[in-house]
């Protein structure tokens, strides 16, 4: 019995799977609460808001880390079923969830609450802005965040070596910028280190103007750091763009095979659209383009 309550718990706090609805109801009113968190931390902040409505604001944080938390030990309690290997204990199991990126993002989210109560007295004013963090745990039912990574790790070499050049360049013109203006420049350029921050807003086409080169050598430094910076940012945007399109059409090619398994017998039932409208929602896929995705697959077969 108990170890069924945990198999089920464990389900609901998941993405839900295809034809889950009581899984759904409980992803959407997860999202419905970071994003009223995320609103109430924003006006919050407004001291004009804050003074009028600051009870209510309270309330509904103190009502929002109850739920966190109680979602929190529901995770760790069903941990063994994720993150757990071969010989694992369960101890071990659960300690690994609370390192993992989402177990970090959910006690970091509930945490300044926690810090507030046990220091009353400390002005803790700055830990409630890591509420914001809050927002990292769509991710957990968000396939985009993963999407991109997974993009990104599939080019890792190419991204790697853009990442390598962009870290030469920037090295090199930190350098040469210093040598170039520190004996002149009143301030900006008096060591490497402080260089590298002209050179890293320079070389990420940013661009601040908060530092500037007052030497010739300095202005073609900068002119030349500038249009490096352009050709490595242009390089690693495509380098992730790209990889990032041969994903979602992995997807996509996905999703055809699955129209054309169900239009083996020569039509889609109410079973198979159910199952393809999932599928469709799970992939981000807006209903114009599953739908003329299908059409394309019907006039095929």
């Amino acid at each position: 019995m108990l170890d069924a309550l945990q198999k089920r718990a464990h389900i609901l706090l998941q993405p839900a799977q295809f034809g889950d609805a009581k899984s759904r109801s409980v992803d959407n009113a997860l999202h419905l609460l970071v994003f009223l968190n995320l609103i109430a931390v924003t006006l919050d902040s407004v001291n004009s808001i804050r003074e009028t409505y600051g009870y209510f604001f309270d309330i509904f944080e103190l009502i929002s880390v109850a739920i966190f938390t109680l979602d929190l030990f529901v995770r760790i309690w069903t941990a063994p079923l994720e993150y757990s290997n071969k010989d694992e204990t369960n101890f071990r199991s659960r300690i690994r969830y609370l390192f993992s990126f989402g177990g970090i993002i959910d006690v970091v989210s509930i945490l300044p609450f926690y810090l507030q109560a046990i220091f009353p007295g400390a002005d803790l004013r700055v830990l409630r802005a890591l509420r914001l963090f809050r927002v990292l745990k769509l991710s957990t039912y968000n396939s985009a965040l993963n999407d991109l990574m997974h993009a990104i790790l599939e080019e890792r070499k190419s991204f790697y070596a853009a990442v390598y050049i962009f870290l030469v360049v920037f090295v090199i013109a930190s350098s040469l910028i210093y040598y170039a203006e520190h004996k002149v420049h009143p301030n900006g350029f008096q060591s490497i280190p402080d260089a590298m921050y002209w050179a890293l807003i320079t070389l990420t086409t940013v661009g601040y103007g908060d530092v500037t080169p007052v030497t010739a050598m300095g202005k073609i430094i900068a002119a030349l750091a500038a249009i490096s910076g352009v050709v490595v940012m242009a390089l690693l945007t495509g380098i992730v763009a790209t990889a990032f399109a041969a994903h979602m059409d992995q997807k996509k090619q996905f999703f055809e095979a699955q129209v054309r398994e169900a239009l083996r017998d020569g039509k889609i039932d109410r079973d198979e659209h159910k199952f393809l409208d999932e599928l469709r929602r799970h992939f981000g896929m807006s209903k114009k383009q599953a739908e003329k995705l299908i059409r394309d697959v019907e006039r095929r077969s």
